[in-house]
């Protein structure tokens, strides 16, 4: 795995023409936002202009600067950074959207959800997500000693290992050229090849190539239609643990686990728990970047399961569902989310949320986590004692001097994998080294938690398990439905069973507890709805490609006279579906000729009354 993507150089210059369609597919809008000494956050440039609503609008704006409460005083004369955030839409009809006239024929009067929607990129997305270039210029000669302006890509899909490092060219080429820069890069873009999740693409960038992972398909959220623009295959979802370990499985595969979390490795298997039964974390670290490299982190330890948490790898209080966490009082249910901070107001506003963990160094403040020089921590009684007193002060400590820790009073029930942690490198000296140990160390990482969950989630397999025709039955009938998932039924079949070889050696005793509580969580019902959808549809091009290599013949001379009337029947509906679908195929209507020519001859008669099914036959209605 490479932290960094990969250039090429080309000789050619884009062309300044822009497709909007096809920018859309991967870019909602650029937007330039400037910080105003007098009116705050404004949003200088938008491009397309009228993408955006009013309110969402002042939400970028606001998202799109580290907060200046985590900020230490940094005397450089420039200073950039990159983050991302992520936000609800919300004050915009579909109409009001400025959209490619294409796509605009698809929408209905009232916006109702219709089939069609499943081929377009930017309706009916629930969130947005902000990647960040922010640059700060210190200059005493200026008003306040300095000047804060961002650079912001919007998108619907969350494509960090894509727009991360399209910043590092897009954000110091608009403050070389200006606006210009944006219709370069949006020309670059619109040129691109349509997002295929899952494999390595190559994105041709100015005289330069970007080659980057993007995630699978079945991590990608659905549409506010529970419809996924991309298509699922049956394989390449859990519970099947994947042979190229180059290959994403889940969302933020280049995300940094090992250096973000160094600080509290011996948690992260706690850590993996909250994530997987939905329980809310709030991340506090002292940067934008670090913040964002640690809420996506933990989102990717539970690959390949789709996780349904709302995470925030950034989020202000100007965030407008800030007001309602703000409102819960002791007691009130907490949402189901992963809020990435970095202003320490949020450990009073929000002292009811379960779970709090700090992690990042103050001392780094760039887009990339480093930890170049800070040792691994071992135990030790020393260690101990201030773990136990960090606990005992609560989270409220970090408002005097910031640590890594966690505040949480859940008993995990998954061990620390020690053999795991053993086999991690130690820091190097030198940049060099460091990226070297975090790619190796990801690896180790990424490669295990992986493991973890497709073993956790190995005992739904048969739920998802589509079946063939057996050897002498038609496949000319509707295959059998999938077995039934019942709760009580399944927790008392594992029970009996047990967890599994891998499970049973780092698993306490209370095992089958992390299984009810995954079933009444966030993410169960989503990805388990997902999956059985996408093994019901594998099982249909199963039995359509058993019928697609049958003998009619030899069908036919397993059958009684009526049987042969219910084929008859059945392919005629087979080839009604697949023509409305758009689809012919030729082998089924020659099935069909076959068996009308065996049906007895007042049988027949009676068939081709009905003009369309004579059509179907080829021969003409009595």
């Amino acid at each position: 795995m490479s932290r960094s993507p990969s250039f090429s150089m080309k000789s050619e210059l884009p062309s300044s023409t822009i497709d909007p369609e096809s920018l859309q597919k991967w870019v909602a809008a650029f937007c330039i936002i400037r910080f105003d000494l007098e009116q705050g956050q404004l949003i200088e440039d938008c491009y397309p202009s009228g993408c955006l609503s009013q309110e969402e609008e002042i939400e970028v704006a606001f998202s799109s600067f580290p907060d200046s409460v985590s900020q230490h005083h940094n005397r450089s004369s420039i200073h950039d950074c990159i983050f991302f955030f992520r936000f609800r839409r919300r004050g915009v009809a579909q109409h009001q959207l400025k959209l490619p006239s294409s796509e605009i024929t698809e929408l209905d009067e009232e916006d109702k959800p219709s089939p069609q929607r499943s081929v377009r990129y930017n309706s009916g997305r629930r969130f947005l997500y902000g990647f960040v270039f922010n640059r700060q210029r210190h200059d005493e000669k200026l008003r306040r000693g300095g000047e804060q302006k961002s650079v912001v890509i919007l998108s619907y899909s969350p494509y960090s290992s894509v727009f991360k490092p399209l910043l590092q060219i897009m954000g110091p080429l608009y403050f070389d050229i200006g606006k210009k820069s944006l219709e370069h890069i949006a020309a670059c873009i619109s040129k691109w090849p349509n997002p295929v999740p899952g494999k390595l693409m190559e994105l041709p960038i100015g005289n330069a190539s970007l080659k980057v992972n993007l995630p699978p398909s079945h991590s990608l959220p659905l549409d506010e239609d529970g419809i996924n623009i991309f298509e699922e295959s049956n394989s390449a979802m859990a519970p099947f643990l994947p042979n190229n370990q180059s290959v994403p499985q889940g969302l933020f595969h280049d995300s940094d686990i090992f250096a973000i979390f160094r600080g509290v490795l011996l948690q992260l298997w706690m850590l993996w728990e909250l994530v997987l039964i939905g329980e809310p974390i709030l991340v506090i670290s002292p940067t934008a970047p670090q913040c964002c490299e640690a809420v996506t982190s933990l989102v990717s330890l539970v690959a390949p399961l789709l996780c349904s948490v709302d995470f925030r790898p950034y989020f202000t209080i100007h965030d407008p569902e800030f007001k309602r966490l703000n409102s819960l009082r002791e007691g009130d249910s907490f949402p189901s989310m992963v809020l990435g901070v970095t202003n320490l107001f949020f450990l009073k506003s929000l002292k009811h949320i379960p779970h709090v963990l700090s992690v990042g160094n103050p001392s780094m403040n760039s887009s990339r986590v480093s930890v170049s020089n800070v040792p691994l921590k071992r135990f030790s009684p020393a260690g101990f004692l201030n773990a136990v007193k960090m606990r005992r002060d609560g989270p409220l400590c970090l408002m005097t001097e910031h640590r890594e820790a966690i505040w949480s009073s859940y008993n995990a029930t998954t061990k620390p994998d020690t053999s795991i942690l053993n086999r991690l490198i130690d820091a190097g000296l030198s940049p060099r080294v460091e990226e070297s140990m975090s790619v190796v160390n990801n690896e180790i990482l990424r490669r295990h938690f992986l493991e973890l969950t497709t073993n956790f989630l190995a005992p739904f397999g048969p739920y998802f398990r589509a079946t063939t025709p057996s050897a002498g039955s038609s496949p000319f009938v509707d295959p059998p439905p999938l077995p039934p998932f019942k709760v009580d039924e399944f927790v008392a079949s594992l029970s009996a069973r047990g967890p599994g070889k891998f499970l049973s050696k780092r698993m306490r005793s209370n095992w089958l507890e992390l299984y009810r509580r995954f079933l009444n969580g966030q993410n169960f019902m989503p990805w388990f709805s997902r999956r059985r959808a996408v093994a019901e549809k594998e099982q249909l091009r199963l039995w359509r490609q058993a019928r697609m290599v049958s003998d009619i013949t030899l069908v036919m001379s397993r059958m009684s006279e009526l049987e042969v009337v219910d084929l008859f029947n059945a392919i005629e509906r087979f080839i009604l579906e697949e023509t409305i679908l758009g689809k012919t195929c030729e082998k089924f209507k020659s099935d069909l000729l076959a068996v009308f020519n065996v049906i007895p001859e007042d049988v027949q008669q009676l068939l081709v009354l009905n003009p369309q099914r004579a059509a179907l036959l080829n021969v003409e209605a009595s």
